[in-house]
C-alpha cells in the first residue's frame, strides 16, 4: 500500500502520528462504502449523502482553521493555516459546482434537499470544535484557555486533530485514483474521484504536515502526547465516518458481513504469523540446552556439545536450503500454462512434498533435538514475535466468533505443537482455535528426538484442509478463507474460497505462476468483485478459481474479513 506523506521530515511529529494509525487508516479504506465507490457501484442516494456530509466536515475545517489562526502567534504559521484555510473553502466551491453541474443534471437527484448530519459526523465536528475551545484531555479541563502562551498550545492542539483527516483523505484517494485508471468501463463518479485525487490535495496533507511539525517544536513531551492522543482520536473518528455511511446495496466487504455464512478461517503458522521460523527456534533451544550442559560440566556420555549441535545444526540448514531451491527448480513446467493447471501443480507438489519428509527424517536421525525441555519451548512460545497486526486479529476472530458463527484452524508444518500452544495461549486464543501440526515425543518432559509427524508436506495440508471442511457437513453455508505464505500453502490457498497470500516469497509466485495462478493485491480484487455483484448475491466467492489476493498487511486482512 502505498505511503503517502513522504515529504514529511524523518522524525518528525507528523510522521510519527502517522505510521503509529497507518494500519488504521487500513479501515477505513476496506469499509463497504469506499470499495462500492471505487467499485463505481454506488448508488447516487449514497454518494450524495456522503457529498453532504463531507460539507458538514468542510465548514467546521474552515471554523477550526480560523480559531488556529487566532491562536497562533507566528507569522509564517498564520501564514500557513489561511492557505490551508482557503484550500478547504475551494473544496467547498468545488462540492457545490459537482452537486449543481454534475448531479442535478446526469442523476435527476434534487441537490436543494437537506440532509442532517449523521452522528458520525456529529462526533467528529463536536470533537473539533471542542479543540479549539481548549477542551482536550491532559489540558485544563472546560473552557476556552486565554492566555496568549496557551493560547498557541491551542493552535497546536486543533491542528493535531484535523491533521489525520487530511492524511487519510490524501491516502484514500490516491487509492480511489489507481483503481480508476484501470477502469475502462468507464466511472459514474470519475469526474468527482478525479477532482477529489487532484494534486492539491496532496500539497494541503503535507502543508498541515509540516505546519504540525513547526507548532510542536516548542511544546513539551507531555503536550506532544496530549497532541498525538488528538491525532488517534480524530483518525478513530474518521474511520467511524467513513465505516457507517450508509449504502443500501451487497458489498464484498466485510467478508463476515452475511451471517448465513459460516466463515472458516484457516492460516498458516511460520512467516504466516511469525516474523522467525520455528525451525530455527526450536534449533536455538536445543543448542542453548547443550550450551548449559557444556558450562555445568555434567558428565553425561549421550549429551552432545554445543559446537558438536550448532555445526549439525548449521550443516542440516545449509543442505536444506540447498536441496529446496533444486526441488522448486526441477518441479517446475519449462512453459508457463496458459490456463490453471491444479492437476498439474497437485503432481509436481507431489515431489516437494516427499522432499519435505525426508528433511524431517534427517533431522530426526541427527538427535538435533534431543534433550529440548518442553519448559524451555513453553517459555519461547510465550515470548515469540508475531507479525504486525496479527495478534490483533486473532484476538478480535475469538471476541467475534461466537456472534459471527466462525471457526478458526491453524495448519503448520512446525515440528512441535506445544511451542504453538504456548504462542497463542500468550495472547488469550487457544481456548478458541484448532492447532493442527507435528508433536514432539517426550520422556519426563525432555525431547526424544523423536517427532510425531502428522503434518510435513503440501499435500498433508491440503488433505486436512478438505478434511476439516467436510466434517462440517453439507447443512447451511461455508465459506472458507487460507492464509499462507509459502509453496507449501499452494494448495490450500486453491482449495479455499478465498486464498490470500501474505509476504514476498518469490517461490511461491513463481511456481504458481507456472501453473496459470494469478496474483492479485487484495484492495483492487475486492474491487473487481464488488463490480461483478452490482446488486446481485454478495456470495460470490469459490474455490479453484486459480486467483489468489496478496498483501503485506495483517491490517488488511482483518479489514477485509472483520471490518471495523
Amino acid at each position: 500500500m502505498a505511503m503517502l506523506g513522504m515529504a514529511v521530515e524523518e522524525g518528525s511529529a507528523a510522521k510519527r502520528f502517522w505510521i503509529r494509525s497507518r494500519k488504521e487508516a487500513v479501515f477505513a479504506q476496506y469499509t463497504p462504502f469506499v470499495v462500492c465507490l471505487t467499485a463505481g457501484t454506488l448508488e447516487t442516494e449514497a454518494f450524495r449523502n456522503y457529498i453532504a456530509q463531507d460539507v458538514h466536515f468542510l465548514k467546521t475545517y474552515a471554523q477550526a482553521y480560523e480559531m488556529a489562526e487566532e491562536c497562533a502567534d507566528d507569522d509564517d504559521a498564520k501564514a500557513a493555516i489561511t492557505d490551508l484555510r482557503k484550500a478547504v473553502l475551494e473544496r467547498l466551491k468545488m462540492h457545490n459546482s459537482f452537486v449543481q453541474d454534475s448531479v442535478m443534471q446526469e442523476w435527476g437527484i434534487d441537490p436543494t434537499k437537506e440532509i442532517v448530519p449523521i452522528p458520525a459526523t456529529v462526533k467528529y465536528t463536536d470533537f473539533l470544535l471542542a479543540t479549539t475551545l481548549g477542551k482536550v484531555e491532559g489540558g485544563k479541563g472546560p473552557g476556552k484557555i486565554v492566555t496568549p502562551f496557551e493560547e498557541t498550545k491551542i493552535a497546536a492542539y486543533i491542528v493535531g486533530a484535523m491533521t489525520p483527516c487530511m492524511r487519510l483523505c490524501a491516502f484514500l484517494a490516491k487509492e480511489l485514483q489507481v483503481c480508476l485508471q484501470h477502469d475502462a468501463n468507464g466511472h459514474p463518479y470519475k469526474k468527482w474521484i478525479e477532482n477529489y485525487s487532484s494534486e492539491s490535495l496532496e500539497v494541503a496533507a503535507v502543508q498541515i504536515e509540516d505546519l504540525l511539525d513547526k507548532l510542536s517544536v516548542p511544546l513539551t513531551g507531555e503536550e506532544l502526547e496530549v497532541i498525538e492522543k488528538l491525532y488517534h482520536q480524530a483518525m478513530k473518528l474518521e474511520i467511524d465516518f467513513f465505516s457507517v455511511q450508509p449504502i443500501g446495496q451487497p458489498a464484498v466487504v466485510p467478508l463476515t458481513n452475511d451471517p448465513a455464512n459460516h466463515l472458516v478461517i484457516f492460516s498458516d503458522f511460520d512467516l504466516t504469523c511469525t516474523v522467525v521460523d520455528s525451525s530455527a527456534i526450536l534449533a536455538e533451544i536445543a543448542i542453548l540446552t547443550a550450551a548449559k550442559t557444556d558450562h555445568s560440566g555434567t558428565d553425561n556420555l549421550n549429551a552432545r556439545s554445543f559446537s558438536e549441535m550448532r555445526n549439525s545444526w548449521d550443516s542440516l540448514s545449509r543442505q536444506y536450503t540447498g536441496e529446496y531451491e533444486q526441488c522448486i527448480e526441477s518441479l517446475l513446467p519449462k512453459e508457463e500454462a496458459k490456463t490453471f493447471d491444479y492437476e498439474g501443480l497437485c503432481k509436481s507438489l507431489g515431489l516437494l512434498s516427499d522432499f519435505e519428509k525426508q528433511a524431517n527424517s534427517r533431522v530426526i536421525e541427527s538427535g538435533v533435538l534431543k534433550g529440548t525441555s518442553l519448559d524451555d519451548i513453553k517459555r519461547a512460545g510465550e515470548h515469540l514475535i508475531l507479525q504486525d497486526g496479527c495478534t490483533d486479529f486473532f484476538q478480535n476472530v475469538v471476541k467475534k466468533k461466537e456472534k459471527l458463527n466462525m471457526d478458526l484452524h491453524v495448519l503448520s508444518y512446525c515440528w512441535c505443537a506445544d511451542l504453538l500452544r504456548s504462542a497463542f495461549s500468550s495472547v488469550g486464543c487457544l481456548n478458541y482455535l484448532n492447532i493442527h501440526t507435528n508433536e514432539f515425543n517426550y520422556q519426563e518432559s525432555i525431547s526424544t528426538g523423536e517427532i510425531v509427524r502428522k503434518m510435513e508436506s503440501p499435500m498433508d495440508k491440503v488433505e486436512a484442509f478438505k478434511s476439516i471442511l467436510s466434517n462440517l457437513g453439507s447443512n447451511g453455508k461455508h465459506l472458507s478463507v487460507y492464509i499462507g505464505d509459502s509453496v507449501g500453502d499452494l494448495l490450500c490457498l486453491l482449495e479455499a474460497d478465498v486464498g490470500i497470500v501474505i509476504g514476498s516469497s518469490t517461490s511461491l509466485r513463481r511456481v504458481g505462476k507456472q501453473f496459470g495462478v494469478s496474483f492479485i493485491p487484495l484492495f483492487p480484487g475486492l474491487v473487481n468483485k464488488q463490480r461483478q455483484i452490482n446488486g446481485k448475491d454478495s456470495c460470490i466467492w469459490k474455490g479453484l478459481s486459480g486467483v489468489l489476493y496478496t498483501t503485506s498487511s495483517w491490517s488488511e486482512i482483518e479489514a477485509f474479513i472483520l471490518g471495523t
